[in-house]
């Protein structure tokens, strides 16, 4: 398995992954505007977007992370508001892979924390990150604004 930055060739199988997570599914008349979000995002210095390879090229996770500052911060802090692992290789060290490598992007950049989003129906991956050490510290609201 290989870990690496995501490229203009992994839009499908990234979007695919977010369907699985919970996300809309990509209509044909969204997916040129969910294209250039995806390509800008590719050059976004306050970003890291990780996908996992199998052996055989197969997107087979996805790891979104941006860097975001806090008014009572001088560093900046880590934040994953996506993290899917397609379902055939759960508990296979992808998502320790990806999780690991958005935490070393984040120590090298000097962050003071990493923090995920997840939803409450994820119950595995609960348990998953609270293994790889992390905190059940609070809860997400939102408000649809369309």
């Amino acid at each position: 398995m290989t870990v690496r930055s995501i490229t203009t060739a992994d839009f499908d199988a990234v979007a695919a992954l977010l369907a699985v997570l919970g996300r809309p599914a990509l209509t044909e008349g969204a997916e040129p505007a969910a294209r250039d979000v995806y390509d800008a995002q590719l050059g976004d210095e306050l970003a890291d977007h990780l996908v996992a390879e199998d052996d055989e090229g197969r997107v087979v996770g996805f790891c979104s992370q941006h860097y975001r500052t806090r008014l009572n911060h001088a560093t900046l802090q880590a934040w994953i508001p996506d993290l899917i692992v397609a379902e055939d290789v759960r508990s296979s060290g992808v998502g320790r892979a990806l999780l690991g490598e958005a935490e070393r992007r984040a120590r090298e950049r000097g962050c003071h924390e990493l923090v995920l989003e997840s939803a409450y129906f994820r119950t595995r991956a609960h348990a998953f990150y609270v293994r790889e050490g992390m905190t059940d510290a609070g809860k997400t609201f939102w408000k649809a604004l369309d």
